[in-house]
């Protein structure tokens, strides 16, 4: 009697082939979890499998590296809950996003932007710079997986491979100095060797503090005297390849570490006094800081080396000075010179720049600053957090399609538990620890919030980072459950989208369908 029964189960998991349960290639991705050796930025990328693999020709299809006009976007992906990449690749185009600078080279992600003329720089995390550096080998194998592958099996428009992210930084005490030349080098042959050189081009995204000026004054502008030797032969790579010099250039940050910083010179609109340099006046902190590379790039021997601006943005949370108005008019004035091909007094031709970031990382490190989770134009779930004209059809920003949210529930603290109750510090303590609090304190959205308001917040984040489990909302009979909103102005409680498992869960599940086929087989010709 159980043949009907197991045909039918048999035919159903046949069928579920063609209906999104194609399994996809199993890849052993191991993720870097450190926070003392983590990119202050994008501290955590996938480390690709090196399992060995034959180059792959590239397509007969000319992709010659050129310039393409708009503003492109950081895309990262250090969150809880991640949005499925369809749904953001979908996004990035109804935005009318045309470049894309991801910090790993997550097979899902790409395979979402095959097809949709978007232009991709892939990233290879500083965790893997010693391994590429002392083997040509696992280089060539990881252009081929992560390149070659998606060119010509998922035609991804890939344009750039940033090896490194910030690997000079000075917080990281040269842990990454010697490695980082001979991985570029690795990767540059192991492209060439590919047929790429002209297709795809390397460079190293790095911080702003690889140069400074002893005058400062941008024409005094200079490699850094510790970092200098280091330098000259990764900019002379570049240079001998025709690919470009990327650098991060923060504003905001001027202004979070320098409390007597003046505020307006940080933006493109400021009415700040401006900075004479031998008769060329600078008005604001952009152009200067990226003429200081500019002067250092022509010192050097290099004056006519392309520059990407590989981050540029303004968080809007986490700090007094972190805002939606500030994000919202620093980006805009972004997108200004971008619209208008305006660039600075040294370089006046259009800035190459990518918006950082598309969307927030609640799961990125607060080691410089709380403001670190609030970087992206739109929220976790694909909301749009102001008004920002990106170039797009509309000239608004368009929020994401068919997202998934868990139920319309929050947890607060219980309404007859005590503030002053002993187990309270601990639990929110915990809470905290485990969720994101990064909203909470002076000159933040939440930052009017009473006592309650601020417990009620720290138990909601991990209540809802935990996929509202009900355990997640018992903090010892001190938490309690309501579908109430309890949002209070500014201040959001959040509720999470549904987890997104990307190949993983396909692979289990192509798994299980395996394992539930052969059974069937077995018991039909078995009965």
């Amino acid at each position: 009697m159980f043949r009907p029964l197991l045909f039918s189960l048999f035919l159903l998991l046949l069928g579920s082939t063609s209906n999104g349960l194609t399994p996809t290639p199993y890849r052993d991705d191991a993720s870097s979890n450190s926070k003392e050796m983590s990119d202050l930025r994008h501290p955590k990328a996938d480390a690709r499998s090196l399992s060995s693999s034959s180059p792959i020709k590239t397509s007969s299809v000319s992709h010659a590296v050129a310039a393409v006009g708009g503003i492109g976007a950081n895309w990262g992906s250090q969150s809880t809950h991640r949005l499925p990449p369809e749904i953001v690749v979908r996004m990035l185009r109804e935005n009318g996003i045309q470049k894309v600078k991801l910090f790993d080279a997550d097979y899902d992600t790409l395979k979402a932007l095959g097809k949709s003329g978007i232009q991709v720089m892939v990233g290879i995390p500083n965790d893997m710079l010693s391994t590429f550096a002392s083997s040509s080998k696992a280089a060539e194998k990881w252009v081929s997986q992560n390149v070659s592958h998606h060119l010509t099996t998922n035609n991804v428009m890939i344009r750039y491979v940033a090896v490194g992210n910030e690997p000079f930084l000075a917080t990281y005490n040269g842990t990454f100095l010697r490695t980082t030349y001979p991985a570029l080098k690795n990767i540059q042959e192991a492209l060439t060797k590919a047929g790429l050189r002209n297709q795809v081009k390397v460079t190293v995204p790095l911080n702003a503090d690889v140069y400074e000026s002893a005058s400062t004054l941008p024409s005094g502008g200079d490699f850094r005297a510790d970092i200098h030797d280091y330098m000259i032969p990764i900019v002379k790579l570049l240079s001998d390849n025709e690919a470009p010099f990327t650098i991060n250039i923060y504003p905001f940050i001027s202004l979070y570490i320098d409390p007597n910083f003046p505020v307006e010179y940080a933006f493109f609109d400021g009415g700040a006094a401006p900075l004479n340099d031998g008769g060329t006046s600078y008005y604001n902190m952009f152009d200067a800081n990226h003429d200081t590379l500019v002067w250092a790039l022509q010192k050097n021997g290099f004056a006519n080396l392309p520059i990407i601006i590989g981050e540029i943005g303004w968080p809007t949370d986490g700090d007094r000075n972190a805002n939606v108005d500030y994000a919202q008019r620093f980006n805009q004035g972004v997108m200004a010179r971008i619209t208008a091909g305006r660039g600075t007094p040294m370089r006046p031709g259009p800035i190459d720049a990518y918006l950082f970031s598309l969307i927030d990382e609640d799961d990125k490190s607060i080691q410089p600053g709380n403001f670190e989770r609030h970087w992206g134009v739109f929220r976790f779930d694909g909301q749009p957090k102001y008004s920002l004209n990106l170039g797009g059809p509309t000239g608004a920003l368009v929020p994401a399609k068919n997202v998934s949210y868990w139920e319309k529930k929050w947890c607060i603290m219980k309404p007859n538990a005590r503030v002053d109750d002993t187990q309270l510090a601990a639990s929110v303590s915990y809470a905290c620890g485990r969720g994101d609090c990064t909203c909470l304190g002076y000159g933040t959205s939440c930052g009017g919030l009473d006592a309650r308001g601020n417990i009620s917040y720290a138990f909601n984040s991990y209540y809802q980072k935990n996929n509202q489990l009900d355990e997640a909302c018992k903090f010892d009979g001190l938490g309690t459950i309501t579908r109430a909103d309890p949002t209070v102005g500014s201040c959001v409680f959040e509720i999470a989208i549904k987890p997104y498992y990307g190949g993983a869960m396909r692979v289990s599940i192509s798994g299980l369908k395996t394992l539930v086929l052969g059974l069937c087989m077995f018991l039909l010709t078995g009965l």
